[in-house]
């Protein structure tokens, strides 16, 4: 599997959209300035949410309207690492300006039904292309353009 790069790291208040920004610091507990509206939405478990651009091109081919990255929810949206490949318990590294970040991959997202604002046929829609929800084992900065791949 080939490395991929972080397209956008996303925040929010809670819910959908997030929105892109510059970068943000990360840790155990997820994003800096990123909030979750309900409590199975984040934890340490849950720290980071991760969606490929190739799931939300696969979306859009099915006739979702995508208003750019953080549309679903996605904490980091990622090119060129094979969600297919992954699986539970695999750990990425991103590297970064300073020391390389951690993340091991908890579970498969579960698409849910606030996801419904965006089109009537979710949280249906995105069972199979939902991207994964990973916890942080190291502290750093997460921004657009760092590399990713299998630790």
């Amino acid at each position: 599997m080939s490395p991929g790069r972080i397209v956008a790291v996303c925040i929010g208040g809670g819910g959908i959209p997030k929105r892109p920004t510059e970068g943000a610091a990360v840790g155990p507990d997820g994003l800096e300035g990123d909030g979750h509206r309900y409590h199975l939405h984040g934890g340490r478990d849950r720290a980071l949410c991760l969606l490929s651009v190739a799931e939300v091109r696969s979306m859009e081919a099915d006739g979702v309207d995508v208003h750019g990255p953080g549309a679903f929810g996605e904490n980091l949206l990622i090119d060129g690492l094979d969600f297919a490949q992954l699986r539970a318990g695999d750990r990425l590294r991103v590297e970064t300006d300073e020391a390389p970040i951690e993340l091991e991959l908890f579970d498969v997202r579960e698409p849910c039904a606030t996801l419904a604002r965006l089109d009537r046929r979710f949280p249906d829609l995105m069972v199979g292309r939902s991207g994964f929800m990973a916890r942080v084992h190291s502290r750093g900065v997460l921004r657009p353009g760092s590399a990713i791949d299998r630790a």
